[in-house]
């Protein structure tokens, strides 16, 4: 009976369990990468895992315990030797699985497992992300130029009465300025009225030209009358 024994036993006994893990292992610090389904990636992780950190302190004591787990010299020497190196400034997280899809003929879920500081295609692709800036599409590049303009700029400093006073003269200056230069639009714009009117009242007053010709008609009759008188 498993109860309480909550890891995946693989269909195996506890010696066979154990032996595999460790071939595993060391193929997989040899390696670098190794094929194999996902359940058993799974427990290598959870059994490699420790055995790499212990190979960041280089002791006698730590060479021992890891060659009780993996009895292999070789891959004992390229743990504390290459491996150590790559991993000394990672936290954790030493392995990566890639799932491939499903085998032929029973179906199991294969993958990869692998040590990450190995993989130079996706250490050069997370580096080249790392240094490009993200952007919004709504002008943030723009808002943070402007914020670091603000917080570059110096602070200003608090007006005093009299430069609030000298503020109040210049703008009324401007402002009578202003007006001076719509009175002289306006006076322009009354002028060319001007111009524009005799014309027109020359063209309403040309019917009325024939009025001079009735005066010297009265100026006859007047004297015709004072003869006869």
């Amino acid at each position: 009976m498993r109860h309480g024994k909550k890891f995946n036993h693989l269909g195996r006994t506890a010696s066979h369990r154990a032996a595999l893990l460790s071939n595993m292992a060391s193929s997989l610090i040899l390696h670098k990468r190794i094929e194999t389904t996902v359940a058993k990636a799974k427990e290598l992780r959870k059994y490699v895992e420790p055995l790499i950190t212990k190979s960041k302190d280089d002791s006698t004591n730590n060479r021992r315990v890891v060659f009780a787990y993996l009895q292999n010299k070789e891959s004992v020497k390229e743990l504390f030797g290459i491996v150590s190196e790559k991993v000394a400034n990672r936290p954790g997280g030493y392995t990566r699985i890639i799932k491939l899809g499903n085998r032929l003929g029973d179906n199991a879920e294969i993958c990869f497992i692998e040590l990450v500081d190995f993989n130079e295609t996706m250490l050069a692709a997370s580096a080249e992300k790392a240094g490009k800036t993200r952007r919004s599409r709504r002008g943030g590049a723009k808002k943070e130029e402007g914020n670091e303009a603000i917080a570059a700029a110096p602070v200003a400093e608090t007006p005093s009465a009299e430069v609030v006073e000298d503020a109040v003269v210049v703008e009324e200056v401007v402002a009578a300025e202003e007006v001076a230069e719509v009175a002289a639009e306006t006076e322009v714009a009354a002028e060319e009225v001007a111009e524009v009117a005799p014309e027109v009242v020359v063209e309403e007053e040309a019917p009325a030209a024939e009025e001079p010709t009735d005066a010297p008609a009265t100026e006859e009759s007047t004297e015709e009358k004072g003869e006869d008188a």
